[in-house]
């Protein structure tokens, strides 16, 4: 059988993150991708230029519209933008309890654009964080949530991901690709310990998309019916791979994306 999954998320012209990223990621890992749009943005490697919401009460529409057809294995959710938004997305979700959900509170892009605003941040702590299997915050993402300054090594990564486990969520993973080193931590901390997943750093700026794609085959993982702890592990593997993969594209002249499909293309 093949399993559906449904991104709620907003949408990158230039394909490296967002709704396409998540899609992509969904069939590089054997998963039927479906998306609800909550935005449009304008924006290419080299930044963010335009965003647009789509009113709460559409991706409502949208999401329900999904669900009332189609077997919904997993949710993965993206961009929010809106603490309007936010509500309306979790209110539709609750009507459906035990559907895995994987959070990735998507704040700020890759040029430095915000794309949650304020109240969008405190909506996104009372009303998403509690329905969520997995939330997976990048460092500074892990402190806005908490408000509390970003962690700056390993010890402050596992504080956090435990705080953030205490807001509501199964698990926590929290991303240390912005830490100083050689190698790229990740801590997965659900109600009973932590585990850290450890990879290489691979040196280059072509990462436009990872923190979509990382919670995108987490979310696929969990469609099939893996735990969050191998979902986490193979998901990382993924996104490694993906990275290291990343030149062999030609997309654009900033931040380019990732190689999605880095399993699946031969030169």
């Amino acid at each position: 059988m093949i399993h559906n999954v449904l991104s709620i998320a907003g949408s990158d012209p230039s394909g490296g993150a967002g709704i396409q990223a998540d899609l992509k990621t969904f069939a590089a890992n054997g998963t039927y991708g479906m998306a609800a749009l909550t935005a449009l943005t304008a924006q290419n490697t080299r930044g963010v230029s335009g965003v647009e919401t789509v009113p709460p009460a559409f991706v409502q529409a949208q999401i329900a519209a999904v669900f009332d057809d189609i077997r919904v294995d997993a949710v993965k959710i993206g961009m929010i933008a809106t603490a309007d938004i936010a509500s309306a997305v979790a209110e539709v979700l609750s009507r459906h309890p035990g559907v895995p959900i994987v959070l990735d509170p998507v704040m700020v892009a890759k040029g430095g654009a915000t794309l949650l605003d304020k109240d969008a941040i405190a909506a996104v702590k009372t009303t998403l964080l509690p329905l969520a299997t997995v939330v997976t915050p990048n460092l500074a993402e892990a402190g806005k949530l908490l408000d509390l300054p970003q962690a700056t090594d390993r010890r402050g990564m596992a504080k956090q991901a435990a705080a953030l486990v205490g807001l509501g969520p199964r698990a926590a993973l929290v991303k240390g690709g912005h830490l100083d080193g050689s190698d790229s931590p990740d801590v997965l901390q659900d109600m009973h310990d932590a585990q850290w997943l450890d990879a290489a750093r691979t040196p280059g700026r072509n990462t436009h998309g990872t923190g979509c794609t990382l919670s995108s085959a987490l979310a696929a993982h969990l469609a099939k019916g893996a735990t969050i702890h191998d979902a986490a592990r193979a998901a990382k593997r993924y996104v490694t791979g993906a990275i290291a993969a990343a030149d062999t594209l030609c997309v654009g002249q900033g931040h380019g994306p990732v190689h999605h499909f880095h399993t699946l293309w031969r030169d």
